[in-house]
């Protein structure tokens, strides 16, 4: 659980990007952002994957940051196909690293779910010459469908899909992950939102957190 919650408030090239800020109980062991489905399908940061994702890392001591992509909530601007969301999540980790240096010395990780995926994939991919994330957790991938500029992701990346995912065929997530010579963690049966499966998204988060 958080010890507490507020909001905080970035700017993008867009405008306004509403966030949550959650910290942890005990001590700070560096941050997480979360990055939420597809905006106009119903996507928000509060999307029961993202906060599972999101409390996995608020137990393990990082701050939970959860922003709303363009257009949702009270975030500014209309929805740009990962492009500017990419771009404004590349403003967001500056203004937060710069806001909260005590929380950004230490470990950081990088988690998206579905639309998300291709944002965090894409930061990932864009932050050259800059701190790059401890590691990156990516459920239920569509990086390709929402791809602008090429892919370099770590070899410690986690991918992790349903079985019986509706939106992204478990064929797709196999496909990128062989394209990017990566495992992917398959759950038997699990649909794209992994109903009834969130004990068993949250146990794979925490071994990967506890590798840090």
């Amino acid at each position: 659980m958080a010890e507490r919650k507020e909001t905080w408030v970035a700017q993008g090239q867009a405008g306004a990007v509403d966030c949550v800020v959650e910290w942890p109980e005990g001590p700070v062991q560096g941050w997480a952002l979360v990055l939420h489905p597809h905006p106009l399908h119903g996507g928000a940061r509060d999307n029961k994957v993202v906060t599972t994702i999101s409390r996995t890392c608020l137990a393990h001591g990082l701050v939970a940051v959860r922003p709303n992509f363009r257009g949702v909530g009270a975030s500014e601007g209309s929805f740009d196909h990962a492009r500017g969301e990419t771009a404004d999540m590349l403003q967001l980790v500056e203004q937060f690293q710069a806001a909260y240096p005590q929380a950004c010395a230490g470990h950081w990780v990088l988690a998206g779910f579905s639309f998300g995926t291709s944002v965090a994939a894409q930061l990932y991919s864009s932050l050259q010459g800059a701190r790059q994330p401890d590691a990156v957790l990516l459920a239920g991938p569509a990086v390709e469908r929402f791809r602008f500029r090429d892919i370099a992701l770590p070899e410690h990346t986690v991918l992790i899909h349903g079985e019986a995912d509706e939106v992204v065929p478990l064929a797709e997530a196999m496909d990128f992950g062989r394209a990017h010579d990566l495992p992917v963690t398959v759950i038997p049966d699990a649909s794209h939102f992994f109903h009834g499966k969130l004990l068993t998204l949250k146990t794979l988060v925490q071994l990967r957190l506890r590798a840090l």
